[in-house]
């Protein structure tokens, strides 16, 4: 199933509550939300009170992204808040199982990122106890970066070793995800895309949100 996750990273600070229903009312299937400390990446964004007073404007689920240190010291906060699927980076200095565990136990869906320069494959020994596996099509901290096509061997090596367990891994991408790119991800195996302003940019979001379904769907392999 092909989801589109708009990146409230791209949104307009100021309206961030009519955003977020902007985006529900257009189609999007969950909303992703990056926190950044301005330690793990160059960049600082918003924490748990902010996702916290969003959660009342949609009922769609909150994709949370942790780019943080020690993320595990965190889950509680952020599951509280409202997150329904948290995900943290395994070069985050945290320890992967136990990490995973507390985002189990607090009621989240959990899931791994790596980084464009990260191996796919550092991955695998977790993807039976994971929902969702985020690659960065991007180097973290900064929307608006062009998609890096070396990364689309990591997606389907990453989606070929699913297969081979058995398992139906929503496999998302985060990165210069638009018209363009969107199709490369899909063909590749990716199934979960995170858009930014390739859907807060446009003045009609919903006609975006449609064209990128449809793109992706298109190229998608079982098609």
């Amino acid at each position: 199933m092909i989801k589109i996750a708009p990146s409230l990273l791209s949104c307009d600070f100021s309206r961030f509550g009519e955003e977020v229903v902007r985006m529900a009312n257009s189609g999007a299937d969950m909303m992703h939300l990056d926190v950044m400390d301005g330690h793990f990446v160059p960049n600082i964004t918003f924490g748990a009170p902010i996702i916290e007073s969003l959660r009342k404007y949609t009922k769609l689920p909150f994709d949370v992204h942790l780019m943080i240190s020690e993320p595990l010291r965190f889950i509680a906060d952020f599951a509280k808040a409202g997150a329904d699927i948290i995900t943290f980076n395994i070069e985050a200095d945290s320890p992967v199982v136990e990490t995973i565990a507390a985002i189990r136990a607090a009621g989240c869906s959990a899931s791994l990122c790596v980084k464009p320069a990260t191996p796919v494959e550092e991955l695998f020994p977790f993807l039976d106890l994971i929902d969702m596996v985020l690659i960065m099509t991007v180097e973290p901290g900064f929307g608006g970066q062009p998609f890096m096509p070396e990364t689309l061997g990591k997606i389907e090596r990453l989606r070929m070793a699913c297969k081979r367990r058995g398992l139906k891994m929503d496999i998302e991408v985060d990165g210069g995800i638009a018209k363009s790119t969107i199709a490369l991800a899909a063909k590749a195996g990716a199934n979960t895309f995170v858009a930014g302003s390739a859907v807060f940019g446009p003045p009609d979001a919903k006609a975006a949100i449609e064209h990128l379904r449809h793109l992706a769907t298109a190229a998608t392999p079982e098609n």
